[in-house]
């Protein structure tokens, strides 16, 4: 993903892509499916032992099959179900690697029940129906927009709608107007023309909130462990619940704003990945 500018806001949003462009060694911006792992937290020079110094081709590699990678480069075994790290592994034949016991058993009743026995890792994996589905995340720069001609038009759509309002019947509605419901009508207008957007990039600008419940205060943002602040970088939007077809599941999740914060000294400290801090807050009862 490319780094906004101070202020700027980068957009994200939803598209299919073949399965060879959402790998690890073309560094997609992604959602759904497995992970795409990388080798590193965030920055690298150009010239490192990780990834090719020239930038990952536009075509189609001659080696793009259906397998999945089952294996990173460091020697680390994936989970054959979800692509997660795998530090179990199957007990018989000592091939089949996997992040929990529940994701052995889907394996095992679909099809390692037949390929257990054999003396070759089974590099084809089928699906499992267990994960999202997977889209490329295309970014784009939010366009700007004038707060003045947004709040007119509305102002307009209002009067338009009330008619003939009675005074004291506006006067009534107006007490009953509240900060919650400014809030969400501001979260409404901000997306507004830009409806489809799984995602909003700006680091270390203010994100909007869908709720006035639950805003985080600077006290909730814990510190990076390197000592740092946190600060916001990126927040997840609830259309992409749409795209991941969560409503279809048993126990749906569900979100109205997902809001990452990072170190704000981007630091390296230890290798590999560092946990960053998300704070979920939902959608409060709206009108």
């Amino acid at each position: 993903m490319a780094v906004a500018g101070p202020g700027s806001v980068e957009l994200g949003f939803a598209e299919e892509a073949p399965a060879w462009r959402l790998r690890s060694e073309q560094f997609p911006s992604k959602v759904g499916g497995r992970p795409a792992w990388l080798s590193f937290r965030n920055q690298l020079p150009r010239k490192n032992e990780f990834y090719s110094f020239e930038p990952p081709s536009e075509n189609r590699p001659p080696d793009a099959g259906e397998s999945v990678c089952l294996q990173l480069q460091s020697g680390t075994h994936l989970c054959r179900v979800c692509g997660c790290l795998a530090p179990k592994t199957c007990s018989r034949c000592h091939q089949a690697h996997y992040c929990s016991k529940e994701h052995q058993t889907i394996d095992w009743r679909l099809v390692h029940k037949q390929t257990c026995t054999q003396d070759q890792v089974d590099h084809t994996v089928p699906d499992h129906n267990f994960l999202f589905p997977e889209f490329e995340i295309v970014i784009e720069t939010e366009d700007e927009i004038m707060p003045e001609v947004v709040e007119k038009e509305e102002d307009s759509d209002i009067v338009e709608s009330m008619g003939e309002t009675p005074e004291e019947e506006l006067d009534s509605m107006a007490k009953h107007e509240s900060r919650e419901d400014n809030i969400f009508q501001k979260f409404k207008t901000h997306i507004a023309h830009e409806p489809e957007q799984i995602l909003r990039y700006g680091r270390g600008i203010e994100p909007i909130w869908i709720s006035g419940k639950n805003i985080p205060q600077d006290k909730d943002i814990p510190d990076c462990p390197c000592g740092a602040k946190r600060i916001f970088e990126f927040q997840v939007m609830p259309q992409l619940l749409n795209h991941l077809k969560a409503d279809r599941l048993g126990k749906s999740v569900d979100w109205g704003v997902l809001a990452v914060f990072t170190c704000a000294e981007s630091c390296s400290l230890g290798s590999g990945y560092m946990e960053e801090f998300v704070w979920k807050q939902d959608v409060a009862d709206t009108p």
